[in-house]
């Protein structure tokens, strides 16, 4: 249950669970940054890998796609966990798994140890949705809740820009193993600070949820018959198709349909990041009327579709292809705080970590399929594809999310 502040309170009683909430929302966001980052660990240096092991784009989607197929399985399941035993053991594990997963990405000398480690870092990121919303909804104020996912959906976002960010200048001084090295000091830096705050995470005890006598006991899957539940996991499957197609093809297709510098066109996945964080401050502020998530979602993904059509239709000079990177991310960043708030408004109580498990498990799904179409579309030169694609999955994410809305007028079931 989240800790709201008596309105009587004193200053310092509300100065002090100010300073709770921020500790809380800064811990969970700087591990949400790493399993961001981390997904990105080896999509930027897709041209260092090609060369390195001699193999095809589509080949390098597959590593992409085994990180997400297996962390689709841990996230579905680790929500069960997490609201069994507690969020941060399962914190603590996966950024372990993911330090070692670098460290293995770095010394691999073929292709199926890249393989082999994609799947551990898959294991790694799966536990980080169920752990981050558990903690956020159980320990932050319902009035600073909108907020939070907001800072958490900023962290998400800059974690993937500074993957390529850091990762390509360092490959291009050093070489990708040097760089994946550095990759993962950075990421048991973040767990030895986790883990020394690791009381600020502690959870209060689990609330008991009175069973009106006419409710019959449900089991820990009773949740799976929500039907919004499942919508939430439609939308977030091609939220994900969305992302997925701008963090590891778009650049690169953009580079082959305009002249954009190659020094410009190495920061467009950055910007776009950056200004994704940026609009998803506004968007924490406009989801404070949680009515409107739909509509917003409607909103920041249209603009976003136009954009991408944009790409897709004109002849765009070389010079203007970051500021289009730009106000694709600006407007997606506007959805971000909307999207958590469709799942939040769709979870029973006490379910917390079984519902984003499950619902998560679809940007999972996403994640892993779509480098398999677009690498193959990537291969056979049909870059203008890539982003009618775009703008197409940006439509069917639009009547998703309405479509949650629908759903979620339908009489849910009791929930233990």
């Amino acid at each position: 249950m989240s800790t709201v502040a008596n309105p009587s309170s004193s200053p310092a009683a509300t100065s002090s669970a100010l300073r709770d909430d921020a500790a809380v929302i800064g811990l969970v966001g700087m591990a949400h940054l790493i399993s961001h980052y981390s997904q990105l660990l080896l999509a930027p240096l897709f041209p260092w890998l090609k060369t390195e092991f001699n193999v095809s784009y589509a080949e390098l989607g597959f590593l992409l796609s085994v990180f997400f197929v297996v962390s689709c399985a841990v996230q579905a399941m680790s929500g069960f966990v997490v609201d069994r035993f507690g969020p941060r053991p399962a914190l603590f594990a996966g950024l372990g798994l993911l330090g070692m997963a670098a460290i293995g990405f770095a010394t691999s000398t073929h292709y199926l140890t890249l393989l082999v480690f994609a799947a551990v870092a898959g294991v790694g990121n799966g536990v980080f949705h169920p752990v981050d919303y558990t903690i956020l909804n159980r320990k932050v104020s319902a009035a600073r809740l909108g907020h939070a996912y907001s800072v958490h959906g900023i962290t998400g976002s800059l974690g993937w820009a500074l993957a390529p960010a850091m990762l390509v200048p360092l490959a291009a001084a050093f070489g990708w193993r040097v760089t994946l090295l550095a990759a993962a000091g950075l990421i048991f830096t973040v767990l030895a600070i986790v883990f020394w705050r690791r009381r600020v995470l502690e959870l209060p005890p689990t609330p008991h949820v009175a069973q009106h006598a006419s409710q019959p006991a449900e089991s820990a899957f009773g949740f799976l018959r929500i039907p919004a539940v499942w919508m939430c996991f439609a939308f977030f499957f091609f939220y994900a198709a969305v992302l997925s197609v701008i963090q590891t093809f778009a650049t690169s297709s953009a580079t082959h349909l305009t002249n954009v510098p190659a020094t410009l066109a190495a920061m467009c996945l950055t910007a776009y990041m950056v200004a994704s964080a940026g609009g998803m401050v506004v968007g924490g502020f406009l989801v404070a009327d949680a009515s409107r998530a739909e509509r917003i979602v409607g909103m920041g993904f249209g603009v976003a579709a136009m954009f991408a059509l944009t790409m897709a239709l004109t002849p765009v000079p070389g010079v203007l292809v970051p500021v289009l990177f730009v106000g694709m991310g600006f407007a997606s960043g506007i959805a971000g705080p909307s999207r958590d708030m469709l799942v939040k408004r769709s979870t029973p109580e006490n379910a917390t970590g079984r519902v984003y498990g499950v619902v998560y498990a679809g940007l999972d799904i996403g994640q892993a399929v779509m480098p398999l179409i677009f690498g193959a579309l990537m291969d056979h030169g049909q870059y203008r594809a890539i982003w009618f694609g775009l703008a197409l999955l940006q439509g069917v994410l639009i009547a998703s999310a309405f479509n949650v809305r629908r759903v979620r007028r339908t009489l849910r079931p009791a929930m233990a």
